[in-house]
């Protein structure tokens, strides 16, 4: 097969870029590639059997149409000061402008109007107050929140619209492997299980997400692709009350805090936060479980969550930080049962493992129904665990509450774009016709800055024809 763009991957990278090409009235041939299934096919069937079935061949919240965006809980950040380094690459002013231009589209494709955290001014200025009394520090950060549900409803819309509009989509397909002629990118070779197919194509976009995070690092190994190690984050997901994040949570909505704790001064920065949300799991490739939370514009819960993460980089000797977490990860699935672990802070700090009777008897009652119960510091690095104990204690000077004996930590929380892919402004890399974009890429975290960088793609190769 012949098109002018293939992409690899449907999250929204991968989408934005085939919008933006549609936008622009370029009418080249675009074809995408999704290992995963369309949205409208995309159920875990958690909600019916109250316990992770560990699909095969892949996690439905993780892979499909839109990646984890689709079951995420569907949090725009409307600032280039949140979301990956994709802004140093490019230039704050660009990146806000762009955010703003992909806001709209997000807009005209039924996202909600109402945007949290620009109202409450004086109570933003407490806040921040007490963050820097803890050491910390409080990022202005706007949220567009779609809500979990009305995320899937948004992606789905703009999986019709291409599909309208001409673009090809293969949905449980796989890419193979890359066409490279003389340090050349040509294409790709897909596979659905059955059969392969060659896709000859002038612009071949890679953007497989945080889920495609290790299969486009042997990628770069493999076919000498720039790249350098990046960052990896190890975390835990803290879950507490409504009424211990009660202001914070109508004042803010989202809380984006960041802190460099002693002794090791490592970043740790809050994520993803959930008023009245949800904790879930993820399963990724080799069975591995992680940790996440979701928000939806209805349904709520008596708990907040929400993701701390502490960044670890690598250089010499080791040199694959993806692989040091995955390891993380394992170890503390191991000791669940392949399932997640959960642990009270108090009991952290007092040395013991929590059991389900004292999970039973708390004020706050885990949101994840199938949690185990356990020893989170059997398989935490001390050098993070540390991190993140310290990070709650300042956490505590502004949210009083939130380091209490009952506080819930679940684990292993992990964010897989470490592998930073070397380019240029324009995203050019080592290869000619070769792209890589979104979480994957190293360069973004999150919907927003993903999106964006999409754009910007779709816009290179609008003018390119």
């Amino acid at each position: 097969m012949k098109a002018d763009v293939v992409i690899v991957g449907a999250g929204p990278a991968g989408i934005f870029t085939a919008l933006e090409l549609l936008k622009r009235g370029s009418r080249q041939k675009i074809v995408m590639v999704e290992k995963g299934r369309r949205i409208e096919e995309r159920r875990c069937p958690k909600a019916q059997t109250g316990r992770c079935m560990n699909c095969k061949p892949y996690c439905h919240i993780t892979t499909g149409f839109s990646g984890a965006g689709a079951f995420s809980d569907g949090k725009l950040s409307l600032s280039y000061e949140v979301g990956g380094d994709l802004p140093t690459l490019i230039g704050p002013e660009l990146a806000q402008e762009t955010i703003h231009y992909a806001d709209r589209i997000y807009l005209d494709f039924g996202a909600d109007d109402h945007i949290e955290g620009l109202e409450h001014e004086e109570e933003r200025k407490d806040i921040r107050r007490r963050a820097i009394r803890a050491g910390l520090k409080l990022v202005d950060c706007p949220i567009r929140h779609m809500g979990t549900e009305r995320a899937h409803d948004i992606y789905l819309a703009i999986e019709r619209y291409l599909q309208e509009h001409g673009v090809e989509i293969y949905f449980g397909s796989e890419c193979r492997r890359l066409i490279l002629e003389n340090d050349i990118c040509e294409g790709v070779v897909i596979s659905d299980g059955n059969q392969e197919l060659e896709i000859l194509a002038k612009h071949t976009v890679v953007a497989t997400g945080r889920r495609g995070a290790d299969w486009l690092e042997k990628l770069c190994a493999k076919h000498n692709i720039a790249h350098a190690p990046g960052t990896v984050d190890i975390g835990v997901r803290v879950e507490v009350r409504n009424e211990v994040m009660e202001t914070v949570n109508r004042v803010l909505y989202e809380s984006k805090l960041v802190g460099y704790p002693k002794p090791f001064k490592n970043k740790v920065r809050t994520f993803c936060q959930n008023p009245g949300g949800f904790v879930s799991q993820e399963n990724y490739d080799n069975n591995l479980a992680v940790v996440n939370g979701h928000s939806y514009k209805e349904m709520k819960s008596d708990n907040t969550n929400v993701s701390i993460l502490c960044s670890h980089n690598f250089s010499v000797p080791f040199n694959q930080p993806i692989a040091y977490a995955q390891k993380v990860g394992e170890l503390t699935n191991m000791l669940a049962n392949g399932q997640i672990l959960v642990q009270r802070f108090g009991d952290i700090l007092d040395g013991k493992r929590t059991w389900e009777k004292e999970l039973a008897q708390s004020n706050i009652r885990p949101t994840l129904p199938d949690v185990v119960a356990g020893d989170i510091t059997a398989a935490m690095p001390y050098r993070a665990m540390m991190n993140i104990i310290n990070f709650i204690q300042a956490m505590d000077y502004v949210v009083p509450g939130f380091a209490s004996t009952e506080t819930l930590l679940y684990s292993p929380e992990l964010k897989f774009y470490s592998n930073r892919v070397k380019m240029d402004a324009n995203f050019n890399t080592s290869l000619q016709g070769l792209y890589c974009l979104g979480d994957s890429s190293g360069w973004t975290r999150g919907l927003m800055m993903a999106s964006i960088m999409g754009v910007l793609m779709g816009r290179k190769i609008a003018e390119e024809g």
